[in-house]
């Protein structure tokens, strides 16, 4: 939980987590009092939690039956608030594994569609080239710090300049992934030299219209990440 949460955002998390972890399980009723009781936050509070954990599919209100928790196959899986419950669960290793499928799927087509919006004219690399040369700066400091920051910043520019829309709805999803590496995996090593090394290839590629190249590059990202673990 972030130091200095409001009572929303605890109570939020707490309930978020335990229907996670399976304190609460699927199919259980509760009510307003009850998550009232469970998590010691006001009425107004408690409601809203429950409104936002129904947008998300985690549980369900009805006049009769109450408050319901549903099974995982009704969650918002990409929402980065379930993706972080689950990474802070029970079975973090699931839900890394699934983050893992996906990049592999959606990160080397993104890098070689930006790559074809560049050779045809469509878009800029100077955002990404900022990027990239940023986490060479931020290369002395751990991985959790300003090269994150970069890190995060250069996945997003790639899928924006794939030209996809639906792609760049899909940079939350990503950048969960990559601040667990950081911040849990990682820690206060510093980064690999070889990896923001790839980074640099990923945009001259990109800048140079080379999709083959590009998705190659972003693969090998993909995979020394996994391997790293």
């Amino acid at each position: 939980m972030t130091a200095g949460a409001s009572a929303f955002e605890q109570a939020l998390d707490q309930l978020g987590a335990e229907i996670v972890g399976g304190e609460l399980e699927a199919g259980a009723a509760d009510t307003i009092e009850g998550f009232i009781a469970r998590t010691g936050a006001s009425r107004s509070v408690v409601r809203e939690v429950t409104r936002v954990l129904g947008g998300l599919g985690m549980l369900s209100a009805g006049r009769r039956v109450g408050l319901r928790i549903l099974p995982i196959s009704e969650w918002d899986l990409l929402d980065p608030r379930v993706i972080r419950w689950r990474l802070e669960g029970p079975d973090p290793a699931r839900q890394l594994a699934e983050l893992r499928s996906l990049r592999h799927a959606v990160e080397p087509a993104a890098a070689a569609a930006a790559a074809r919006e560049i050779r045809n004219g469509r878009g800029s690399t100077r955002a990404l080239d900022a990027a990239a040369n940023s986490m060479v700066e931020a290369a002395d400091g751990p991985e959790s710090g300003a090269f994150l920051a970069a890190d995060r910043a250069f996945h997003a520019e790639v899928l924006a300049l794939s030209g996809n829309a639906m792609l760049g709805r899909l940079r939350a999803v990503i950048e969960e992934g990559l601040r667990h590496r950081a911040t849990v995996e990682r820690g206060e090593q510093a980064p690999d030299r070889h990896d923001f090394g790839l980074h640099q290839e990923v945009a001259a590629a990109i800048g140079a219209g080379d999709e083959a190249r590009a998705a190659a590059r972003m693969r090998e990202i993909i995979e020394r990440a996994t391997a790293a673990r």
